[in-house]
């Protein structure tokens, strides 16, 4: 009896074992079956009008600013273990899915012949130097170089080929090629004529001095860049004759004449264009991306004063994968609680968009306690009247301005949830044009109206002075 319980235990066990041993075997199966299935539906996206933005399962969520300006920007760790960053250029399925985003890669006799021997210089930024280049269709391109010392990496410059191979929207940077050749690392982008909207907002030099002043002297090369020949050696004694503060910088250049202003109906049109571009990101995109590092320096303008967001390195698709990719941006644009949480999400993007739009109403740099300004304004109905941009008093629409100060608020609420979405910021954005041209049309009609009714009476007057002459005309004088 004794022996026949052990048999029925050690039966009871072994069934127990081959059970676990199964299901084992069913979940390693499934788990198999879901990563392969994912591998084969990313190749097969590649030739479709999705938009994956995974590169095989790997996030690629990134630590780049390569934007002409030199915006401070927080260093994340990367994903990519560093033992294998150095042979990354020779991983054959990153290669080929870069080669098989559909955009052209140039080799680095083409770059140089289109940049005149990288002689034409655009700007610095942290990914390296900016060049202006003719390429070989004819078309002007702005080169970017990653330099041999930049805090970039191969990450950086994988995601932006991965992400703009697939994401095509008119307020979207266009990448129109890149370079892969060896050691070198190049980014061919659409060219912008009018720079960045920072650069539009503060002006080229100014911008650049800012750095200066906050003692980023190292900066000073590259600011002279931005200047024709003839003002190098002024500004130099200048910077070396004054203290580098913002009033000093300042003073300076506008003795150096009046830099490009942005009208009212500019800027608003540009806050449109931005809004635009990131609802495709948010809303259009397919996994959603998260921008994460939005900024006036990463808003770039076309020939017809036309926005469109820029920079891609940082962006992540809005898909949670259970790791922390750290804390990533540019500060005076991160969203406080993302900072707190380490948590970014479009809501955090949504933050960053209305720190742009405050620069266009106030044109005050976020390093320069732009939210101080905006929570004394807030005290008031009219408090934004005070903070306005002193180029475009009397020049613009209170209503309007205050109208967008009041989307830009939303925008900043504390509570990520409490903020709009993109959709509903585009919207409110374009009610205020709409507003505008309504009355515009009210008013061409009104006109129109009037000049009838005064033609008419012109008509009339000239026929009763015809009337008044025949009359006087046929008067028979007495005899």
């Amino acid at each position: 009896m004794k022996q026949q319980a052990n048999f029925v235990i050690i039966g009871i066990s072994a069934g127990v074992a081959v059970g676990i041993l199964i299901a084992s075997i069913i979940y390693c199966a499934i788990k198999w079956y879901k990563r392969h299935s994912h591998l084969r539906r990313c190749a097969n996206e590649r030739s479709s009008t999705t938009l994956p933005i995974r590169i095989h399962g790997l996030d690629t969520s990134v630590n780049l600013s390569a934007s002409i300006s030199n915006s401070n920007v927080i260093q994340g760790s990367g994903l990519i273990p560093r033992s294998a960053k150095s042979s990354w250029w020779r991983n054959h399925r990153k290669d080929h899915f870069i080669s098989a985003s559909g955009i052209p890669r140039y080799s680095y006799k083409d770059i140089q012949k289109a940049t005149q021997n990288f002689t034409n210089l655009l700007g610095q930024g942290s990914f390296g130097p900016v060049y202006k280049a003719i390429m070989p269709t004819g078309g002007v391109a702005a080169v970017k170089v990653l330099a041999s010392d930049s805090k970039q990496g191969e990450k950086e410059f994988q995601t932006e080929v991965a992400l703009l191979g697939r994401l095509h929207h008119r307020n979207l940077v266009n990448l129109i090629g890149y370079c892969v050749d060896k050691s070198q690392r190049m980014l061919v982008y659409e060219f912008m004529s009018n720079g960045s909207l920072a650069n539009l907002i503060y002006g080229t030099v100014q911008d650049c001095f800012y750095d200066l002043s906050m003692g980023s002297s190292g900066l000073f090369p590259e600011c002279l860049s931005y200047l024709p020949k003839i003002t190098k050696g002024k500004v130099h004694g200048h910077i070396q004759a004054a203290s580098a503060s913002v009033y000093s910088v300042n003073k300076f250049i506008h003795a150096l004449g009046e830099e490009q202003v942005l009208s009212w109906d500019e800027r608003l049109q540009i806050a449109l264009d931005i809004s635009h571009g990131i609802e495709y990101l948010h809303e259009g995109a397919v996994p959603p991306v998260v921008h994460r590092d939005l900024k006036s320096a990463n808003i770039l303008l076309d020939h017809s004063m036309r926005a469109k967001v820029a920079d891609f390195g940082l962006s992540k698709e809005d898909v949670y994968d259970g790791r922390n990719s750290g804390l990533k941006g540019t500060y005076g644009y991160i969203d406080p609680e993302y900072m707190s949480t380490n948590k970014c999400t479009m809501k955090s993007d949504i933050y960053s968009f209305g720190i742009i739009m405050f620069e266009l109403i106030t044109a005050i740099h976020p390093h320069q306690n732009l939210m101080d300004y905006i929570n004394l304004a807030a005290m008031s109905s009219d408090g934004i009247d005070e903070i306005l941009d002193k180029r475009l008093v009397g020049q613009c629409n209170l209503v309007e301005v205050r109208a967008l100060a009041s989307i830009a608020h939303k925008c900043l609420h504390k509570t990520p949830r409490k903020r709009p979405s993109i959709g509903e910021v585009s919207q409110a954005i374009l009610k205020i044009k709409q507003r505008r041209l309504a009355k515009e049309d009210t008013m061409s009609f009104a006109g129109d109206n009037l000049s009838q009714i005064m033609s008419r009476l012109g008509s009339q007057n000239i026929e009763l002075s015809k009337l008044a002459g025949v009359h006087e005309g046929n008067e028979i004088t007495p005899g």
